[in-house]
């Protein structure tokens, strides 16, 4: 029994030197070593006015079981210099995940990607079919935000065990980018006004439905801006720039869920709907109309646009940001409760510089709660609400809300969850030692009571019982 206490005792006090005096944690880090690669999307020539807007079927990305930690992108010309935002627009630029059937050649038709040899491997939003199904994307934001995921947390890609048998795991890029060069209405090309790119039917030539006056079903690939008369700018070869971090899977990593929310977000679903269309619930744009006088006065003219969504599985928030485009005054994701799990705010640019275009959002602010400290649960009704500022008319304007979700968290984890991890990051504070010292002393303490104890049952004592 003696034996039995002092080995207790003594492995409490070593797990004690493992927390600080408020008991948590060392926050562990993954050990493997962060890789990085950068890579180009195939060519893509812009003159003034034209779009780019083409989907490229297994592009360069890392391979094998990995965890990604970030993804930057930008657009360059060929000599590698960025491309200032007022110049050439990205609209946006998204990778999704796919599986392709071993055996298979490659294939650059986006319609055909609803065939039986290719998979859509989406995302855990909750909009219907494949819309909004990408693991990674921005906008004109793209240089300024934020995108690593923190320690120990990972997007998990390339496990063979979610690999469908007979096809293997690729990568899709979407790229839509517009060159505003000599544009007569800069920003009225990038919200895709379909009287400046004198559209009337969609890319699959379908007639516009009644009322649609901007979007991206008008400045499809290869449609043409209004320029101004005369305008002699040059066409260029251009690229997608990206950059990816990552490190090779282990267990010390904990993985997220990648959710994609719309504000224009319905919740209606039609059986066997792929698509988007205005009889399903994401729409993943809309029009703000520009404010009265009177809405003047009263809220300052900022267009206010709510959904209500229910949250398929429970988890913790990792990371969050929103997507918004030119007069997007900030996004915020909230909890059935009212609580702010994330509230995302643009960055606008105040000069000429890349990565600085005045009048464009060339970031957005990011969340990274306390590991544990943002909860969801799952069925819980959110609320997302995203604010543009209507003193003019926007078409074509997006609200989306983006945030990772694991199932654990540092603090819900074992302490022998990632033991090489807890040792390498021991601190030991003075409280701390203080604390060992008094189990130290208890210890033995309890030794001597123990002794003492046996000592008298072999000598025919009782203890007194007080």
């Amino acid at each position: 029994m003696a034996h039995r206490s002092q080995g207790g005792l003594l492995s409490f006090a070593m797990l004690i030197l493992a927390f600080d005096v408020s008991g948590t944690l060392a926050s562990p880090k993954i050990g493997n070593p962060v890789k990085s690669a950068t890579f180009l999307s195939p060519e893509f020539v812009l003159g003034p006015g034209s779009v780019e807007n083409r989907y490229y079927s297994n592009i360069d990305f890392p391979r094998g079981h990995v965890g990604i930690k970030s993804f930057h992108a930008e657009v360059i010309d060929d000599s590698g210099n960025p491309i200032a935002l007022h110049e050439t627009y990205l609209h946006h630029w998204v990778v999704a995940k796919y599986y392709q059937r071993r055996g298979m050649a490659e294939n650059s038709d986006k319609h055909k990607f609803q065939l039986s040899d290719y998979k859509l491997a989406r995302n855990g939003g909750i909009c219907q079919g494949n819309v909004l199904g990408q693991h990674f994307g921005l906008g004109s934001e793209t240089r300024k935000t934020d995108t690593h995921v923190p320690d120990p947390y990972a997007i998990e890609i390339g496990n063979p065990d979610e690999v469908p048998e007979g096809f293997e795991e690729k990568w899709l890029l979407n790229v839509h980018a517009i060159d505003t060069r000599g544009a007569v209405d800069r920003l009225g090309c990038t919200e895709c006004r379909c009287d400046l790119y004198n559209i009337t039917v969609d890319e699959y030539g379908q007639p516009l439905r009644p009322g649609y006056v901007g979007g991206l079903r008008c400045c499809y690939d290869q449609t043409q801006c209004k320029v101004q008369q005369g305008y002699g700018g040059a066409r260029r070869s251009l690229y997608l720039r990206y950059t990816v971090e990552w490190v090779d899977w282990d267990c010390s990593i904990i993985p997220v869920k990648i959710f994609i929310f719309d504000v224009t977000d319905t919740g209606k679903r039609l059986n066997g709907s792929t698509g988007h269309g205005p009889e399903n619930g994401c729409q993943v744009e809309y029009n703000v109309e520009s404010c009265s006088s009177a809405n003047a006065a009263s809220d300052g003219c900022i267009d206010v646009k709510r959904t209500s969504l229910t949250m398929p599985v429970s988890g913790y928030v990792i990371y969050g940001v929103a997507h918004q485009h030119t007069g997007g005054a900030g996004s915020t994701l909230y909890g059935e409760d009212g609580r702010v799990i994330c509230s995302s705010e643009p960055i606008y640019g105040t000069g000429k510089d890349v990565g600085d275009e005045a009048g464009y959002i060339v970031g957005m602010s990011t969340c990274y709660p306390e590991p544990g400290s943002v909860q969801i649960t799952s069925g819980e009704k959110l609320l997302l609400e995203s604010n543009y500022n209507s003193t003019q008319k926007h078409t074509g304007v997006m609200g989306l809300f983006y945030i990772l979700v694991a199932d654990r968290t540092t603090n819900s984890t074992n302490f022998l969850y990632s033991p090489i991890h807890i040792h390498k990051n021991i601190k030991v504070s003075t409280p701390a030692v203080a604390i060992v010292a008094l189990f130290g002393l208890a210890m033995a303490i309890a030794v001597g009571v123990i002794s003492r104890m046996k000592k008298g049952r072999e000598e025919g004592y009782q203890p007194i019982m007080a």
